[in-house]
């Protein structure tokens, strides 16, 4: 099969087409043949060396943790049913931690059979796979919020898969929400999505207009999908006794400590680990996800996609911070 592989930690360039040997599914696996895999912010870190404590990668090895494709085999231990049906699922290396040599970006991949979810009719293979990441983290961080009517949220990486989720998420719940983002097409798309007030953070007082665009009060709830110095400014603009949930890390970490400053405002803040707890159920999140999208309530945004040949692209993509939503590689 061809695959592309990381020949070694480094920038886009070290990304390149293989032919590698067809994957076997071992005990709880299946093969799945791919037709669309997910590029992530976390793979083009990870590439870089980023990671390695949670990550125990060593090049060569192949990216991507999460895909949609048609089951082509199953494993010992496994239903056979699943043979032939259209699913979505984490890789099996991402499951692990990303230990396994082969990921998502291939035209076969691995994947535990616990973690396949059936794709619905009315969901396109490439929208399926946009959704295996964002769609169940969008509602686990949305629910974990608890949205009221009426209130202010702020959405950092608003532009991004995630983030645009959550600005419909929170528009059908009644809600205003103020969408920061980088660069005119992200602020454009942030707008037409339903965002009341875009705001551009390359703007050095960026979290000050997002702030006044609430009145001043500041906002209850904030969705901080960057992290680092954009999550600690966008700290300054949730309300007293506020909910701010970090969970991104697109700036380079998440977000720096704001505990001191908005614990004397009685902010309340929620890290990845506190909305994603052990006892999350994220097989019915992703069917939620699923079938939000394919009754068109919800919007997938693929903003690019790319070939297997052209991983090293869709990487600079990312890292440029041109990519508009979500960033596929289509096989």
């Amino acid at each position: 099969m061809k695959a592309v592989q990381a020949s070694g930690f480094g920038g886009p360039e070290v990304l390149a087409v293989h032919e590698l040997s067809d994957p076997v599914a071992g005990p709880g696996e299946v093969v799945v043949d791919v037709a669309a895999a997910d590029v992530m912010f976390l793979d083009t870190q990870l590439r870089r060396g980023w990671g390695k404590d949670f990550f125990p990668l060593e090049p060569p090895y192949v990216p991507g943790g999460g895909v949609a494709g048609v089951v082509a085999s199953v494993g010992p231990g496994v239903d056979p049913s699943w043979k032939g049906k259209r699913v979505s699922t984490p890789t099996a290396a991402a499951e692990i931690g990303g230990g396994l040599p082969i990921g998502g970006y291939a035209e076969k991949a691995v994947a535990k059979d616990a973690t396949l979810v059936e794709v619905p009719d009315g969901l396109t293979m490439t929208r399926a796979a946009a959704l295996v990441h964002d769609g169940r983290t969008a509602l686990a961080v949305f629910d974990h919020a608890n949205v009221r009517p009426g209130e202010w949220i702020l959405i950092t990486a608003a532009g991004g898969g995630l983030g645009i989720l959550l600005i419909q998420l929170a528009r059908a719940a009644g809600a205003n929400v103020v969408a920061a983002a980088r660069g005119a097409a992200k602020l454009e798309l942030a707008g037409r999505l339903g965002a009341n007030v875009v705001v551009d953070y390359t703007a050095p007082d960026w979290a000050a207009k997002a702030r006044a665009a609430t009145g001043g009060v500041g906002a209850d709830v904030v969705f901080d999908g960057a992290g680092g110095p954009l999550g600690g400014a966008a700290s300054t603009a949730t309300a007293n006794a506020g909910r701010f949930l970090g969970y991104g890390a697109a700036a380079g970490e998440l977000a720096e400590a704001v505990q001191e400053e908005v614990a004397a405002r009685d902010v309340v803040v929620h890290g990845l680990f506190d909305i994603t707890g052990g006892d999350t159920d994220w097989k019915e999140l992703a069917r939620r996800a699923h079938a939000e999208v394919a009754a068109g309530r919800l919007q997938v945004v693929i903003g690019q996609t790319f070939s297997l040949e052209h991983a090293d692209q869709a990487h600079a993509a990312i890292e440029s911070r041109s990519a508009v939503g979500r960033t596929l590689l289509t096989v």
